[in-house]
């Protein structure tokens, strides 16, 4: 009797790629992109790009090569734990699992505009599962101030202007009392905010920062585009620069929509 052969491993590739479709209306990019003109702490090292090659060579194809360097800690980007807190988790150390989860999405942007340098309360924490059920354990938080519409603007955005001033800082961020909520009361895995800092602009000891830290918490900060989210349901993918040792990183941060 003769054997038929199937072509197994053809149609097995197209149901596997199928079933892996993205609809891309539902992906969100959530990253700034990064040029030297993105955003950086006053007392960092900005982002910068040098050309190496770029044009059509002898042999008659294009080519391009660039050198790139800048602070871990420049336009969005993670802050590892051990940013802030010893002994706890770099950049290389921080699972993928750490990274990719339930959006949360606290919607501050009318308290902020009333007061440039709110800090998100345990108050609204409750007040946003009220109206949209307890937050799961393993959510990533992440706070909608509004603040990115001073992106590309250094003097509002930062609240300055100066090289190396970090003494007239003014934006948005957490409270200690909601970092302490989040991590002990939620058991978040991961938070996030639009602004420059975890911490808001006139914090000297970084409260916001030390207790995400302390509990191997991953912070993601300057956050872009935070108003296509819905308050929940979608999910928020942040993949770092694995840096080894390092306390931060670039992020590729983006939400797959429900």
């Amino acid at each position: 009797m003769k054997k038929i052969v199937f072509p197994v491993l053809p149609l097995l590739f197209f149901f596997v790629c199928d079933s892996y479709a993205i609809d891309e209306r539902k992906l969100v990019d959530l990253t700034y992109a990064f040029s030297e003109e993105t955003m950086y702490w006053p007392t960092a090292k900005p982002f910068k790009l040098e050309k190496v090659n770029e044009g059509m060579t002898p042999q008659g194809y294009w080519y391009s090569s660039y050198n790139y360097g800048a602070s871990e800690h420049v336009g969005t980007h993670l802050d590892a734990p051990f940013h802030f807190a010893q002994k706890k988790w770099t950049v290389d150390q921080v699972p993928l699992a750490q990274t990719i989860g339930a959006g949360v999405v606290i919607d501050l942007k009318r308290k902020v505009e009333a007061n440039p340098e709110y800090q998100l309360q345990v108050v609204d924490v409750r007040t946003w599962e009220k109206r949209h059920g307890k937050i799961a354990r393993g959510a990533i938080v992440v706070m909608y101030s509004g603040w990115g519409k001073y992106w590309g603007d250094r003097k509002k955005y930062f609240g300055t202007d100066q090289p190396d001033d970090i003494t007239t800082l003014r934006f948005p961020g957490f409270s200690k009392a909601a970092a302490v909520f989040l991590v002990r009361e939620r058991k978040v895995k991961a938070v996030g905010i639009d602004t420059p800092s975890i911490d808001y602009g006139p914090s000297r000891d970084f409260p916001a920062h030390r207790i995400f830290g302390e509990a191997n918490i991953p912070i993601f900060e300057n956050v872009a585009s935070l108003d296509r989210l819905p308050p929940k349901g979608a999910t928020i993918f942040a993949i770092p620069m694995k840096i080894r040792g390092g306390s931060g990183a670039p992020l590729r941060i983006f939400a797959l929509l429900p």
